[in-house]
């Protein structure tokens, strides 16, 4: 058994807890949305065709964002074919998908509102431009006196839905993108088509695409090209990443070691830019993709093979991706001074948290329920607890440390969540609370995986062993585990 120490001091504060990390993502694809969010004739349907089993456990799960509608969906979108009477057919070339376009705008909006989320909408940069995004922007967000907003009435919509997240494009760095611009041709772009956007509604909020991941040949140039062409006009950059077990379990459960040095590095890559146009303004991030993805299980789909909401990249998920779940929020968490969204992809049937049978049940996977913990208890303001333990060696991303950890503090309490990144020594944890006033034990979340990394269920369990001894609190965190520990202030509502 290995020690590991923090401490908490309320000085030192990283930043406020954004709700908008806890985000996630809808995309026509397979059937996150037929048959996943949408299901008219579905026992538990609403009026509008949304399944309500999905919906609770949405709102369960805490999510506070929906991207939508791609991904690599939106690049081949033409978003008015999902308005209005009259919804054509059509080829989706992105998934070799047959897309109905049953579900679309105003479906997505009035289900955002049901579920009570945040919309963040994407427009397409590959097959479109700067005059579609501006007509969906006034389609969408202007009161009315004007063709488009006069016709979203027409469809029903009197009032302006106010979208104010909008990603300029999808990964249009990758070669698989329809429409892949190079990073001159898309930062001149992004950057014509912010402008524009501003002019019909200067309250949005722009996302610029960023690499579609880390290993991207072109990853650093591309932020630098981008960012240099539309630093001015937009508000984020995009950040995208998978990670999968790959057989090696050690490195896969020190796999947010990756997600922290991608952050850090589009970091660094924004601040030059920022420190060569001379400017003042800060660039935020968006992760607005990220999860555990068995990639390399997908074969994807076989020319001509069109088909309406396949099952596709359907992954049921094992204890130890939960536990690496709860160490990429962790991570977002420990960044949240830069990152200010987050969407894990996807939120039902493609590689989601929630699974459903048509027709059937909704259940939860593993993932969910970090999520959701994280969601509910980490409130307030971030912590910089700087965590002391040992370092393991792993193969794949060198030097780790075995305690991932951060701390939250509000008003009624603190929140501490910590996972034990060994897959086979447990973890002896103390953390100083002596600044923080007098404190007790409110309720304790665990989740393990050492006994059995691969069971694709996964309870979540009282930590048995934390206690507070004086201003001292200590754990033992077994080996590949989670833990969440909820501590209030005396006098306070132990929730």
């Amino acid at each position: 058994m290995e020690d590991a120490h923090l401490s908490l001091d309320p000085a030192f504060e990283i930043a406020p807890v954004n709700r908008r990390l806890f985000g996630s993502f809808v995309e026509h694809m397979g059937r996150c949305v037929y048959t996943g969010i949408y299901e008219p004739g579905h026992p538990s349907a609403t009026p509008e065709g949304f399944r309500g089993d999905v919906l609770d456990l949405t709102r369960e799960m805490g999510v506070s964002v929906v991207r939508y509608p791609g991904g690599n969906f939106v690049s081949g979108y033409r978003w008015e074919d999902g308005v209005g009477p009259d919804r054509p057919t059509r080829l989706d070339l992105a998934w070799r998908q047959i897309e109905t376009n049953r579900f679309g705008l105003h479906e997505f909006m009035s289900w955002t509102d049901r579920a009570g989320v945040e919309p963040m909408m994407a427009v397409n940069l590959g097959t479109r431009g700067i005059q579609e995004a501006c007509d969906l922007l006034e389609y969408s967000n202007l009161p009315g006196g004007t063709h488009l907003s006069d016709l979203r009435i027409k469809h029903g919509a009197a009032e302006p839905y106010g979208i104010k997240l909008w990603c300029l494009g999808n990964e249009m760095d990758g070669p698989w993108q329809i429409g892949h611009k190079t990073a001159t041709e898309y930062g001149r772009l992004a950057n014509e088509t912010a402008k524009a956007m501003r002019l019909v509604d200067p309250g949005v909020e722009l996302v610029l695409c960023g690499s579609s991941n880390s290993q991207m040949p072109t990853f650093g140039a591309w932020e630098s090209t981008v960012l240099e062409h539309a630093y001015d006009a937009v508000d984020y950059i995009s950040l995208h990443a998978y990670y999968e077990e790959d057989g090696d379990l050690g490195s896969f459960l020190a796999a947010a070691v990756d997600m922290d040095r991608f952050i850090s590095s589009v970091v660094a890559t924004a601040d030059h830019v920022k420190a060569r146009l001379r400017r003042t303004k800060k660039m935020m991030l968006s992760f607005d993709e990220w999860n555990v993805w068995n990639q390399a299980r997908y074969e994807g789909r076989e020319q001509g093979d069109f088909e309406e909401a396949p099952a596709l990249i359907e992954d049921t998920f094992t204890a130890a991706d939960a536990v690496v779940v709860g160490d990429f929020l962790i991570t977002l968490l420990r960044h949240s001074d830069r990152v200010s969204v987050a969407c894990q992809a996807q939120l039902a049937n493609i590689i989601a948290p929630i699974r459903t049978s048509p027709g059937g049940p909704a259940w939860r996977q593993t993932i969910f329920h970090p999520f959701a913990l994280t969601a509910r208890h980490a409130r307030g303001t971030v912590l910089r607890v700087e965590p002391r333990s040992p370092l393991l060696d792993t193969a794949r991303y060198g030097e780790a440390a075995q305690l991932s950890a951060v701390a939250t503090l509000d008003d009624e309490g603190v929140t501490v969540i910590a996972v034990n990144r060994s897959a086979h020594e447990a973890l002896d944890l103390t953390a100083d609370l002596r600044t923080l006033g007098r404190l007790r034990l409110a309720h304790t979340h665990l989740l393990e995986a050492g006994a059995d990394p691969h069971a694709t269920e996964a309870a979540v369990v009282p930590l048995a062993n934390a206690q507070l001894d004086g201003d001292q609190l200590r754990a033992l965190l077994p080996a590949a585990s989670w833990s969440l520990i909820r501590l209030t202030f005396t006098g306070a509502d132990p929730a």
